[in-house]
């Protein structure tokens, strides 16, 4: 390597900027939101290339960490011998013995290396793709896609080998980062949102309980001991109008209380005889299990237009459920819920 401290000054300042290139690319794409690069990769180019490097991370990270090592490399073989070499005469004119110059100048040059290769090309630019995760990812995507083009072959077969590593300790590799959330880390975002007055409290309240639709069951709205209203099925018009009168439901199962088959909404008796059998204005109940989820118990019962539903575990029935007392359930004042009305 020349001696002209021009040159090694240039040099060791492009392979720094290359180092911060690296890390910064590395950084950005495992901080940047893919929705936000979908969304720019419809207008630029850049970002279209910066969504590719997302679809293939381990490549990139691989690229990425080889780039930043022969930096490292190139750092120890360049800067560090001419610092040490530009330090140990100054050392060496004040007296000290050749030995010890010559070891505290190779000290010296170490700790100014490290500290340029850490802070000024590792630290700095990670802490400036983290701040701004989208836009580093969309500046720096095109030049890191040409340098992957190039070693692609050898960024390949690192990557299988660190893969078969990997799979040996029984764990699966991927080619990107999950942009899902769990429901207890957007449950903590809710509430630490709320915490510091980010959210309304009741506004947060709605958000959690929606949340948590996903861990109840419909066992969570049954009410213990809750008589069920039901006319026989051979009842009447006027049996069914009569039970409505006195639960104030809008809808009557029809049938044994242990088991009832058929429901009635009691719109279908106004029209009727008082005295004229139930059984042809009323249909088959439908039925969920205690243990189905919530929210599949929504999208059952209005997929299939039915505001209620009888809970059966096989054995018994063990209490009724309607679409509005899902509906409450969301929300966070706990008053009813206007359910749509058709049946």
């Amino acid at each position: 390597m020349s001696e002209n401290p021009w040159v090694v000054t240039t040099a060791t300042v492009v392979i720094i900027a290359l180092s911060a290139f690296f890390v910064a690319i590395e950084f950005a794409l495992i901080a940047a939101k893919p929705h936000r690069l979908e969304d720019a990769a419809t207008e630029s180019r850049s970002a279209r290339a910066a969504l590719r490097s997302s679809h293939e991370l381990t490549l990139l990270l691989a690229g990425s960490q080889l780039g930043i090592t022969m930096c490292a490399l190139a750092l120890g073989a360049i800067t560090k011998p001419a610092v040490h070499h530009a330090i140990t005469p100054v050392l060496d004119g004040w007296g000290m013995p050749y030995w010890i110059a010559d070891t505290l100048a190779f000290v010296l040059a170490l700790v100014i290396v490290t500290f340029l290769h850490l802070v000024v090309g590792e630290m700095a630019p990670k802490s400036w793709a983290i701040a701004h995760p989208e836009r580093s990812a969309t500046l720096l995507a095109i030049p890191m896609r040409a340098f992957m083009w190039l070693v692609r072959p050898l960024l390949r077969a690192l990557n299988q080998a660190a893969n078969r590593l990997v799979r040996a300790v029984g764990v699966e590799p991927v080619d990107q980062t999950s942009s899902s959330q769990s429901p207890d880390d957007l449950l903590q975002l809710v509430q630490h949102s709320a915490n510091v007055g980010a959210l309304d409290a009741a506004f947060s309240a709605q958000i959690a309980q929606t949340i948590n639709l996903q861990d109840l069951t419909v066992a969570d709205l049954l009410v213990p001991g809750k008589e069920i209203t039901a006319v026989p099925s051979d009842g009447t018009v006027a049996d069914v109008q009569r039970a409505a009168r006195e639960s104030g439901h809008l809808r009557i199962l029809v049938g044994p209380r242990e088991r009832p088959t058929h429901v009635v909404h009691v719109r279908e008796t106004l029209l009727r005889d008082p005295d004229e059998p139930i059984a042809p204005a009323s249909r088959e109940v439908f039925t969920l299990t205690s243990q189905t989820p919530l929210h599949e118990a929504l999208t059952t019962m209005r997929e299939s237009r039915n505001h209620l539903a009888v809970v059966d575990d096989g054995e018994r029935v063990t209490g009724v459920i309607t679409l509005a007392d899902v509906l409450r359930r969301l929300s966070p004042s706990g008053q009813a819920v206007e359910a749509p009305a058709t049946v």
